[in-house]
């Protein structure tokens, strides 16, 4: 051995190892993991602690993709190794806002970052719907809401039973602890406001049969909710025209596997003049689904076999919601330059518009706000910050929170360097928690 290298090894065996940084990660969902599992690679002996105020990790994974697809949920397996290899600490079980204070994990941790996403169902703001106005959410880019912007206050006339939001319907399906269906009647008859791919997710689970949605988990209050209408028809509308429709063509083309359906839709609004190139796939996509579906010589009626029915409503606005007591008919008017009109017999209504930030929320993005904020790169104040949906609004897949993820964690790891901040906070210890607290 030389002897520099022998100076070295004794050097740095008598030399104290350098001070690590302490994080705290707020939600355990995908935005959170994949900051924890960013900065881990940053930085390898930090302290990295992920809270959420369920008792399992993995948020929206767990509970928001639909069971069916295990390729999406298959990603919590790249989470589990950020806690089984060392490093990354989960304390379920504690909310933040509730149990502890934003404040309190400052004090205690170098960062703190805020991933709690967006839960809450946007409502329809029309007549007979709930009709809670929502807060305006200045989102990252200033340009996309993170939620609803309802116009006017409380909306006439009572709400009517029978309308539920996909947030909620997702979280039921995947046996999110805070659900439960009693009370949940969807009927033979079920229209979806809503053509992203969470509305395809819940026409495809109402489709499935009884089985298929047991063999995918789902709790049997749920199968006997689905299956007590039964679903014979499901009107799915939106008010954008087919090419502008958000979702995926993959998820159409997952219908075309279901089989005994119908699948049904006007040929005047299957064709959209100012469709852009790129957009042409849904309309090509669409068209195969009615065309595989249907046998009849105009390709959009009725397959005489089959027994259950879709219809896909492009360019029509939901208006009004009637019934006596219950939500029966769903009115809609045309979206764009039109004056016409359309009553659809319902027996419920699922609403798949969006997510919004919750005004009753126990951790408010807002309230950590301040001129020194700088939303775009996801800094709210030196050695806070917030990643995900939270930041940026209610868009974008689980890919797109791993890019929102890695962008903030760089962004947390240029401030440390120029030092905003330093490490040498206590960190959990520092919480002084009692073991029946975590």
């Amino acid at each position: 051995m030389h002897r520099s290298e022998v100076s070295t090894a004794t050097e740095a065996a008598t030399m104290p190892a350098p001070a690590a940084h302490s994080i705290a990660i707020v939600g355990s969902g995908p935005a959170g993991c994949y900051v924890a599992h960013f900065l881990r690679k940053r930085w390898p002996t930090a302290e990295i602690v992920i809270f959420d105020r369920l008792g399992l990790p993995y948020g929206l994974v767990r509970y928001g993709v639909a069971p069916d697809h295990t390729g999406t949920k298959a990603v919590a397996r790249q989470f589990d190794r950020l806690f089984e290899q060392g490093g990354v600490r989960f304390v379920g079980g504690t909310e933040i806002g509730r149990h502890l204070t934003v404040d309190q994990l400052r004090e205690a941790f170098d960062v703190v970052v805020l991933a709690t996403g967006l839960s809450a169902d946007r409502p329809l703001g029309i007549p007979g719907a709930t009709g809670r106005p929502v807060p305006v959410v200045t989102t990252s880019t200033g340009t996309q809401p993170a939620g609803a912007t309802v116009h006017g206050a409380a909306l006439s006339g009572a709400a009517l039973s029978g309308v539920y939001g996909s947030g909620r319907l997702t979280r039921l399906i995947n046996g999110h602890p805070d659900e439960n269906a009693e009370g949940v009647v969807f009927g033979s008859r079920v229209a979806i406001v809503g053509q992203g791919n969470v509305a395809i997710d819940l026409l495809r689970l109402l489709l499935m049969s009884p089985d298929e949605l047991r063999g995918h988990g789902v709790a049997d209050e749920v199968v006997n909710a689905i299956a007590a209408g039964p679903v014979r028809h499901i009107d799915i509308v939106g008010r954008s025209s087919l090419s502008r429709a958000k979702f995926d063509p993959a998820m159409i083309s997952e219908l075309a596997k279901i089989p005994n359906v119908r699948f049904l839709a006007d040929h005047g609004e299957l064709h959209d003049a100012d469709a852009e190139p790129r957009d042409l796939a849904k309309r090509d996509v669409l068209l195969r689904l009615l065309a595989t579906a249907s046998h009849d010589a105009d390709r959009t009626d009725a397959n005489p076999g089959s027994d259950r029915t879709v219809r896909f409503h492009f360019g029509w606005v939901p208006e009004r919601l009637e019934g006596a007591g219950s939500v029966d008919t769903l009115s809609l008017r045309g979206s764009v330059g039109s004056d016409s009109s359309l009553k659809l017999a319902v027996d419920s209504v699922l609403t798949a518009i969006g997510f919004f930030e919750a005004a009753d929320a126990p951790l408010r993005r807002q309230s950590h706000e301040s001129p020194d904020s700088d939303l775009e790169i996801g800094r709210l104040g030196p050695g806070l910050y917030c990643v995900g949906w939270l930041r940026r609004g209610p868009q974008g897949t689980i890919p797109a929170n791993r890019t929102d993820a890695k962008m903030v964690a760089d962004v947390i790891a240029a401030a440390a360097d120029a030092g905003e901040f330093f490490p040498g906070k206590p960190g959990f210890a520092g919480l002084n928690l009692l073991p029946s607290d975590h």
